[in-house]
């Protein structure tokens, strides 16, 4: 009973830090100076690097939902539904989700770890010294960088995902590039979209916030590193799947209305 109580006060607390955090984030990104420099190096180093890794996620997961969902439809006879059903579940949930997991996974991880370590050897105790805003140069970037980059990453990931579907619809069903995505976007509505587009900006600064704040606060050494780079996956997985079930919940409240 003690420890049950332990655990949940931990986690209170945990809460309450990571809240005031992003206080602090939101009352240092609107002062001067602005890191443009490090920002756009963050960015290189959160999007560019990350293409490879969504693309593959993107692909696989239009080719495992087309191979997997094509015998129902067969049943049923309604393989022409086929690229509808795809580009409307990809777009508005399975993309965003997963592209997002696997961002978490890498994103979230490097943060924590690189600025645990600098918090573990004293580096971010040396730029305080030395007159530099840590926070500022090293927390305000990655969070800005990884909520802007996200959007872009979930738009290309599912790009290739459709393509993906398309390949196994032209290889088992002989449909045309153009017939394909002319159902593709028929399918298609501004309120799947929008939505999907918009939550994935809570889902950037999400990981950003997450990864930066387990690696900032990082202690115990070495070993606190290895903890905050691993709770930092856990946490804003977790994070995710929350805010994921937010937009659907707010999402559904509007279009009935």
């Amino acid at each position: 009973m003690q420890k049950s109580k332990s655990v949940f006060k931990s986690f209170f607390i945990e809460i309450g830090e990571l809240s005031y955090f992003a206080g602090r984030f939101f009352k240092e990104v609107f002062s001067r100076p602005f890191e443009l420099k490090e920002l756009l190096k963050q960015c290189y180093n959160i999007g560019n690097k990350s293409i490879l890794l969504v693309g593959v996620t993107g692909f696989i997961i239009g080719l495992v939902l087309t191979i997997q969902t094509r015998p129902t439809l067969e049943e049923f006879g309604a393989v022409s539904w086929m690229p509808s059903m795809v580009s409307i579940s990809i777009i508005r949930e399975i993309g965003p989700v997963i592209i997002a997991l696997t961002f978490a996974g890498r994103i979230a991880s490097g943060i924590g770890a690189e600025l645990g370590s600098m918090r573990v050897t004293e580096q971010i105790d040396a730029m305080e010294v030395s007159g530099t805003n840590p926070f500022k140069f090293l927390v305000v970037t990655r969070i800005l960088a990884a909520t802007l980059m996200l959007p872009i990453l979930v738009l290309f990931g599912d790009a290739v995902a459709l393509f993906g579907s398309y390949l196994i619809e032209n290889t088992k069903g002989d449909v045309s590039f153009v017939l394909y995505f002319n159902k593709v976007f028929n399918a298609l509505e501004f309120s799947d979209i929008f939505p999907a587009i918009i939550k994935t900006y809570f889902f950037g600064f999400a990981i950003g916030l997450v990864g930066c704040f387990k690696g900032y606060t990082c202690s115990k050494g070495t070993v606190g590193v290895g903890m905050a780079a691993n709770s930092a996956v856990v946490y804003a997985s977790m994070l995710l799947f929350v805010l994921d079930f937010i937009a659907v919940f707010v999402t559904d409240i509007f279009i009935d209305i």
